[in-house]
């Protein structure tokens, strides 16, 4: 992944900004390594294509433009890919908020790029994109489409990134940000190879066959009838939550909830059916017949992926479910014929990246070349591996009660550096501050109420009951701040795992037409290409020849994540890799 403002040859654009002129026409405007203007160009909408193919191919600029989700789709659906891009919309964002940015005001004053978390996505195939806009139409995906606004935009965040306290940076975030949007966009043209047949087996074995309209799988049924004889309630309905738990009470089983865990800590005839029924009733809904229907076509899965679409910087999915698909279907991710899935995920990632922000050498030395819970447990700080686990999620999140609050101490004394890392991230969150992740991503100011409710809850003559909630809200608080400088980060490596990856992938050479995958699209269906990412991990589909060079360019891609974010460290992000035709990860 190249900086944002890499320079070029003498005459040659360094940047290729897009957008529309009044009556409809898509504007080019070339810019030199400075921000001057250089050339301007209008095209047809079914101009563009070949125009961006061919700047591609001789000068390699960074396109700049509104919105990934505006005019990555089409290109990718004519055979076209680009290299880099500048994404207005989501470097808007993060330069609006982050503390790096001395001079935030021009940024803030642009309200027309605000947006909130979950954009706007167009349509793969049909409905309005960019290029089909009725004439005079000036936004889609809610932010401004017009040239004169892009190149406006486009100098403010210059100014900003230039301008801020660390330039460096703040320019390998937004280049990581937009490097993310393009492989959104290229995600879901791909698609997720998978089996329709295998799903349809993994639904029948755990909850029967499959049932007509609005009937209730056959196992489900069984299950429910086995819950109201438990209760002795035959008309008791099982998804009316006030209900069942009045049930259960009148029952015996003195539950607040109908969660897992607290079931679980009771016994009784109904808590082993009832178990089963939430666990059969969560498939059903999340990735059932329907799911299956709506989501699979053509071999492919295709969610809607949203970078940036969480708070720290975490991806989300705007449809289909793709960051929560569960180990019960992971064998439903099928590689074509002749292909490979080759599937790599990190392990305890979030910890390790804590040890190398802080450069905690003694955090950095329990996960050296081994797993990071057990070389804590090799210290003699804790027993167990799970008490590992448990003490290091509760150092990240905030955990003050139960195994966490008795592990967290300990951990405290055995890596100093990580711990105040995280606890001063905490405080500064307790006291309405903001922090910000390793590259600058900063975490949102809070609301005015609840700046409002601290102070009055600090007055002498606040009643307790008021200081209380205050006090509660300000440990929430500490909670999500203490997170996010580390969440955020880990999603930092990731993407520039991901765009590195991208970029070794892309010069791979295609494979003969007879070996095509074709339900991957024009772009994809001959040579190895991401299928799949969430967090911490990634799928590749790949010809079965090119799975081991797939392989390496993973490794390499994540060995040059962690030197570019955080050279000079030590630190060990061990990745757990398999070639196969299924999946078999998480």
């Amino acid at each position: 992944m190249q900086p944002a403002s890499s320079p070029t040859a003498s005459g040659r654009a360094a940047w290729c900004v897009l957008g529309r002129a009044q009556g409809g026409a898509t504007v080019l405007v070339e810019l030199d390594a400075s921000g001057t203007e250089i050339a301007r160009s209008a095209f047809r909408p079914d101009e563009l294509a070949t125009e961006v193919s061919r700047r591609e191919q001789t000068q390699h600029p960074r396109w700049v433009w509104s919105d990934t989700t505006a005019w990555y789709p089409r290109l990718l659906a004519a055979g076209v890919t680009v290299e880099r891009c500048h994404d207005l919309r989501l470097v808007h964002r993060i330069l609006r908020h982050s503390q790096l940015v001395r001079e935030p005001s021009a940024i803030r004053a642009a309200e027309a790029w605000d947006t909130p978390l979950a954009p706007h996505v167009p349509e793969r195939d049909t409905g309005a994109t960019l290029f089909d806009l009725e004439a005079g139409s000036e936004r889609s995906g809610g932010v401004p489409q017009d040239i004169d606004e892009a190149l406006a935009e486009f100098s403010r965040h210059r100014a900003a990134s230039e301008g801020s306290a660390d330039p460096g940076r703040l320019r390998l975030l937004v280049a990581a940000e937009s490097a993310g949007a393009l492989l959104a966009a290229e995600l879901h043209e791909a698609g997720i190879p998978w089996d329709e047949a295998e799903h349809d087996r993994i639904l029948q074995d755990a909850l029967g066959p499959r049932p007509g309209r609005d009937q209730v799988p056959a196992r489900m049924a069984e299950a429910a009838a086995e819950v109201r004889e438990a209760l002795g309630d035959p008309t008791l309905q099982l998804e009316s939550h006030p209900r069942l738990l009045r049930a259960l009470h009148r029952a015996g089983v003195d539950v607040d909830s109908t969660s897992q865990w607290e079931l679980a800590e009771h016994e009784h005839p109904v808590i082993a059916p009832l178990l089963a029924y939430k666990k059969m009733s969560r498939l059903l809904a999340a990735n059932g017949w329907a799911w299956l229907d709506e989501w699979i076509h053509d071999g492919r899965y295709r969610p809607v992926y949203v970078p940036g679409g969480v708070v720290t910087g975490r991806w989300a999915s705007s449809g289909g479910g793709a960051l929560q698909i569960p180990r019960q279907l992971r064998s439903a991710l099928r590689a074509d014929p002749g292909w490979r899935l080759v599937s790599a995920d990190v392990s305890q990632l979030e910890p390790r990246v804590l040890a190398a922000m802080s450069a905690d050498g003694a955090m950095l030395a329990a996960g050296a070349g081994r797993d990071l819970y057990a070389g804590i447990v090799g210290a003699g700080i804790v027993a167990t591996r799970q008490e590992a686990k448990t003490g290091m999620l509760g150092a990240l999140y905030g955990g003050t009660t139960g195994d966490s609050g008795r592990v967290v101490p300990r951990l405290r004394r055995s890596f100093p550096d990580a711990m105040r890392l995280v606890d001063d991230a905490a405080a500064t969150g307790e006291r309405g501050g903001t922090v910000s992740t390793w590259l600058g991503r900063s975490s949102p100011a809070p609301e005015e109420a609840w700046v409002q409710a601290q102070r009055s809850a600090n007055q002498p003559d606040a009643p307790s009951g008021e200081q209380e909630r205050a006090r509660r809200s300000a440990r929430d608080r500490g909670r999500f701040t203490r997170n996010f400088v580390v969440q955020g980060t880990a999603a930092e490596w990731a993407l520039s795992w991901m765009a590195g990856l991208r970029l070794a992938l892309a010069t791979f050479e295609e494979v003969p037409k007879p070996s095509s995958a074709p339900a991957s699209g024009r772009v994809f269906a001959r040579r190895a290409h991401l299928a799949f990412f969430l967090h911490d991990e990634v799928i590749v589909h790949a010809p079965a020849e090119q799975a081991e060079a797939a392989a390496e360019a993973i490794r390499e891609a994540a060995d040059a994540a962690g030197r570019l974010l955080f050279p000079g460290s030590t630190v060990d992000l061990p990745l757990d890799l398999q070639i196969s035709e299924r999946s078999t990860q998480k």
